[in-house]
């Protein structure tokens, strides 16, 4: 068996290389060609090109690669029709992959997979009619949504999320954490305010009037920060002069007691309570148990334009997953740091609120039941 796999990002790769390790066990004798990075590649894939190539974000870093991208569709196009596989998958990065799988199902009737559903839940409704024409199959990490997908008439099977393959730190894991940085037995605070410089730029200096009315109510808290490489010094920069004590958690700065990784697991552990911004950190939080308040704000053209779009009350993927509203949020022009900082502190005074709820999501999302990566590649072999 021959399976063509094409990722773009490294949340891609990761989700590639669980799929191809699934296909191993599943199909053992499988071989791989396509694009893919580090994960897909230590899986037994040897990439066309390096990944790095296609992981661009933003029209500004867009547009001088355009026709070097233009380029690389056609490439991968071509040597997808070459290689004649028994099926194409395409993971996430809907503007390159969806464009390869227009060319090659104009010139063929390869199956085509694509894995990860677009958020049609949440707004543009119609880009799963558009996907529907290019795809024989989506694999969902979220249970709500093959209906949505399906109602545009693609096959789509609920494969479970990734985030309950991740390990968790254990208790013992976050009590060094909190030793390592003298932390102690203080209550300690996650500040999450995104992995984007824009995001970071908009949302550090919000999070900082809150902190000021949070630390002021509880003098003792601690606060520390996880970020990434990318994004470092800004968070350094707009953190200075935040109360607390702020912990500056990058990549290549964690205590020598923690391996690569681990300090950040033990960190989301530890917390008694976490403000972060809107996206997949609430899953990660809530697989850790850390209770949280999410906030999220836009430029003032984008708020506009997707608050008239939106089609569900509530952006916290751990609400929508359990069916509760039971983690706050404040999103738009609801983010502002008098009606963040209350709700913060009743967080932290009754951190039992979301236990159900934190729960119920990585029950739902697949915790304890089959690896994401062998579902994901059990679909796909029950389709072919």
């Amino acid at each position: 068996m021959k399976v063509f796999v094409i990722a773009g990002e490294p949340s891609g790769d990761k989700l590639g290389a669980a799929l191809m390790a699934g296909l191993k066990e599943l199909a053992p004798g499988v071989t791989f060609d396509g694009v893919g990075g580090a994960g897909m590649i230590r899986e037994g894939m040897v990439s066309r090109f390096p990944m790095e190539e296609l992981s661009v974000m933003g029209l500004a870093e867009v547009l001088p690669r355009y026709f070097d991208l233009k380029r690389r569709i056609a490439e991968v196009a071509e040597a997808v029709l070459e290689a004649q596989p028994d099926v194409l998958i395409t993971i996430d990065s809907p503007d390159f992959c969806l464009r390869v799988a227009k060319r090659v199902k104009a010139a063929s009737s390869l199956r085509i997979v694509h894995y990860v559903a677009p958020t049609v839940w949440a707004w543009r409704p119609k880009r799963a009619e558009k996907m529907a024409a290019l795809v024989d199959q989506v694999l969902a990490l979220l249970p709500f949504e093959p209906p949505y997908m399906e109602a545009a008439g693609v096959a789509c099977d609920f494969v479970g999320h990734p985030v309950v393959a991740e390990p968790v730190a254990a208790e013992e894991e976050a009590g060094a954490f909190r030793e390592a940085y003298g932390i102690g037995d203080a209550p300690c605070l996650l500040v999450l305010p995104g992995s984007r410089r824009g995001e970071v730029a908009r949302l550090a200096p919000v999070f900082g009037e809150v902190l000021e009315q949070v630390v002021a109510a509880q003098p003792g808290l601690r606060v520390v920060v996880p970020t990434v490489a990318s994004v470092l010094e800004d968070v350094r920069a707009l953190t200075e002069g935040w109360p607390g004590r702020p912990v500056i958690l990058g990549p290549d700065e964690e205590a020598q007691a923690f391996p690569r990784g681990a300090a950040k697991r033990a960190a989301f552990r530890a917390a008694d309570g976490a403000l972060a911004a809107s996206g997949t950190v609430s899953l990660e939080l809530a697989a850790a148990g850390t209770p949280m308040v999410i906030a999220y704000d836009m430029a003032w053209l984008s708020r506009q334009i997707i608050g008239r779009m939106l089609r569900v009350d509530t952006v916290t993927l751990v609400n929508l997953v359990s069916e509760t509203r039971a983690v706050p949020e404040f999103i738009g022009a609801e983010c502002v740091p008098e009606r963040i900082a209350p709700a913060l502190l009743e967080v932290l005074a009754a951190p039992g609120a979301q236990e159900a709820a934190m729960r119920s999501t990585m029950e739902r999302l697949g915790r304890g039941g089959e690896a994401p990566g062998l579902r994901a590649a059990r679909a796909v072999l029950n389709r072919l």
